[in-house]
């Protein structure tokens, strides 16, 4: 063999490992990209099982927090409506008491007019002035919701009515009011002092 053929194989040797040396570095470069790719292919199912949890517990604490709005909304609404019911109370029955205390003052300027003699001409002036008295007073009270209960005639209501003795009647329904032995009054709805009366059986 001559040298110029030996030095042909040998050059034909050299190309024959260069190639597989190649050969050898694409495939373990193959190896190392599919390595490379599942590493990076379970780096982002990671990230995105994080937040994909991150999101449903954003979604969780959104929710309860809405949830809290809506019931101290709901509390607030409630504790608005108590309290207008409160000072609307509050307002129609501040006189309560004050005008408990006025009743007998009406009882007596009534009792006065029904027992003074109308026929005496000295004393008509002075009943027409407890008279105008007895209307301007009941008129004032009435404006701020005073209003009597004198129910004679009517059917016996023991929320408005006291009954102080019960009698039979052939003139009346039983259970009928026969006498009103003192009127009764109520303040904007509210009974102050309930009519006593004698009731029919």
């Amino acid at each position: 063999m001559s040298n110029e053929e030996n030095k042909i194989n040998q050059d034909e040797l050299q190309q024959q490992d260069t190639v597989q040396d190649i050969e050898a570095e694409v495939v373990g470069s193959e190896a190392d990209i599919e390595w490379n790719e599942e590493t990076e292919n379970l780096e982002q199912d990671s990230k995105v099982a994080q937040l994909e949890a991150a999101l449903l517990s954003s979604e969780a604490k959104l929710k309860e927090q809405q949830d809290s709005v809506l019931r101290a909304k709901a509390e607030v609404e409630n504790m608005r409506r108590r309290t207008e019911t409160e000072i609307d109370k509050a307002r129609k029955y501040a006189l309560n008491k004050f005008a408990e205390e006025l009743l007998p003052v009406i009882d007596n300027l009534e009792r006065a007019i029904q027992s003074a003699d109308a026929e005496n001409e000295a004393v008509k002036p002075i009943i027409e002035g407890v008279e105008l008295t007895h209307k301007t007073f009941v008129d004032a009270v009435g404006k701020f919701g005073l209003k009597e209960i004198n129910p004679e005639g009517e059917t016996f209501n023991p929320e408005m009515h006291q009954a102080m003795s019960i009698q039979e009647s052939p003139d009346h329904e039983s259970n009928t009011v026969m006498f009103v032995m003192q009127k009764g009054y109520e303040l904007n709805g509210r009974v102050i002092r309930p009519a006593m009366v004698m009731v029919s059986k």
